[in-house]
């Protein structure tokens, strides 16, 4: 991989775009971390909380939810397409779940809050129930980091999980 793919190929332009560009970016790498992975790896915890690689998916599905059917639509948990309640409960995958299933879930969460998104200017406000007033700006960015956050979680995961599976191998 060379130093130039690393990094985002779009640079300039108006705010949103940015926003925009960057949040599916972290998007894509979210599952990237996953995709692949067989389902007992997607599986398993290395950790001592609930974080595994198709559970940080789950989370980031949670989280789209959250913050643009609950907190931007202003729809009660119950009116939302999916669990909108975060928690050590965002992370949890029944085991009727394949890892392309939660894949699909998180790619169908991430489209209905660009839709959703593309209803509102980014100075709008709304309100979440525990922080209070936010814009879409607000929401951008904090599901920018939330995402990096998570993916830099499922990179280590996933390092683990391959290093492992080589020393099966050898």
């Amino acid at each position: 991989m060379s130093l130039l793919s690393q990094f985002p190929k779009l640079t300039t332009g108006p705010e949103r775009l940015l926003l925009e560009y960057m949040l599916d970016r972290n998007r894509k790498a979210v599952i990237d971390t996953a995709r692949g992975l067989s389902e007992a790896d997607a599986r398993r915890r290395l950790v001592p909380s609930l974080t595994t690689p198709i559970g940080l998916v789950k989370h980031a599905a949670v989280a789209e939810r959250v913050w643009f059917q609950r907190t931007m639509l202003g729809l009660a948990e119950s009116e939302c397409d999916g669990r909108a309640l975060g928690g050590d409960g965002s992370f949890v995958v029944t085991e009727g779940e394949t890892l392309d299933d939660v894949i699909a879930e998180f790619e169908r969460a991430s489209a209905r809050s660009r839709a959703i998104a593309a209803e509102f200017e980014l100075d709008d406000l709304r309100s979440h129930w525990i922080v209070g007033e936010v814009s879409l700006r607000f929401v951008y960015l904090l599901l920018i980091e939330d995402f990096a956050r998570h993916a830099g979680h499922g990179d280590i995961l996933r390092e683990q999980i391959l290093a492992a599976l080589e020393e099966l191998q050898v």
